[in-house]
């Protein structure tokens, strides 16, 4: 099974250089191009693997390149399940400012002083894994189900899946004083893990608690998470901004794309 985490597509918020945690910004123009090329991209990635499951944010620029990719894999009629622990890190207070703003230079050195914190975003994302993701990955067996799940939220909130993620099921310990592991996401930009399951060795007992380096499926196995490739952005190649401040709008579902004009050429037979 294979496990793709991806930040939403470029919103307006994003252009505007705006912190924007909790706001619902809407993609831009070129956001949805990002997130229509992503959608194709991981149709001929997978294939001819079945998309299982997809999970987003749902904040609109999450859900809308989620949706991307739902539709990019019809008629596999999997659902987008939008989930409020997705959502990316609460900066309260000084949601909307500008970054590098006077409005961030008034918390002693923390620009958010008021922010969700480290602990109240592990809260969620633990809630999200225990209650959709777990049960997932323990349906892997030893046969090595084939299919993909993709998640879709927002780079901080990401990294702190992530995180929990490599302590439930990394495939080796980690070597004590090295640091934490903080992935690049840009827009659309994807990390690609491999879900195995490990055959226990002699006299070693599955369990189920949830501690740290030792979740196990309700199988005899232990689930293992290898990261293949991060900020994966292969899809965007060739994709250019359209001029003039129109790729950097709003999208507007009544405006129709470059892409849209060039209508993919028939199959043609035998």
């Amino acid at each position: 099974m294979r496990l793709f985490l991806v930040r939403h597509g470029e919103s307006v918020d994003n252009v505007a250089g705006i912190y924007a945690g909790s706001r619902d910004s809407p993609l831009t123009t070129h956001g949805v191009l990002q997130a229509r090329r992503l959608g194709s991209h991981l149709a001929e990635r997978t294939e001819p693997e079945p998309l299982l499951h997809i999970f987003s944010s749902d904040l609109q620029r999450a859900a809308m390149t989620a949706q991307a990719v739902a539709d990019a894999h019809k008629p596999s009629q999997v659902e987008v399940v939008q989930l409020a622990d997705l959502r990316e890190r609460d900066f309260r207070s000084t949601e909307g400012a500008k970054f590098g703003s006077r409005a961030l230079t008034g918390g002693g050195g923390n620009p958010h002083p008021d922010a969700e914190t480290q602990t109240e975003m592990t809260v969620r994302v633990e809630r999200f894994i225990r209650g959709h993701l777990a049960p997932v990955l323990a349906s892997v067996d030893l046969t090595d189900r084939q299919g993909s799940v993709v998640v879709v939220a927002h780079g901080i909130i990401l990294n702190v899946l992530l995180r929990s993620l490599l302590t439930r099921y990394a495939p080796t310990e980690p070597e004590p004083g090295k640091p934490e592991w903080l992935a690049t996401w840009s827009n659309t930009g994807y990390l690609e893990a491999v879900v195995t399951v490990t055959p226990p060795g002699p006299g070693l007992v599955a369990t189920q608690t949830p501690s740290a380096r030792s979740v196990r499926s309700d199988g005899p196995g232990r689930i293992s998470l290898g990261v293949v490739s991060v900020n994966n952005t292969d899809h965007l190649r060739g994709l250019r901004k359209t001029r003039g401040g129109i790729g950097s709008a709003k999208f507007d579902n009544k405006q129709k794309t470059m892409d849209s004009f060039f209508k993919p050429a028939p199959k043609s037979g035998g």
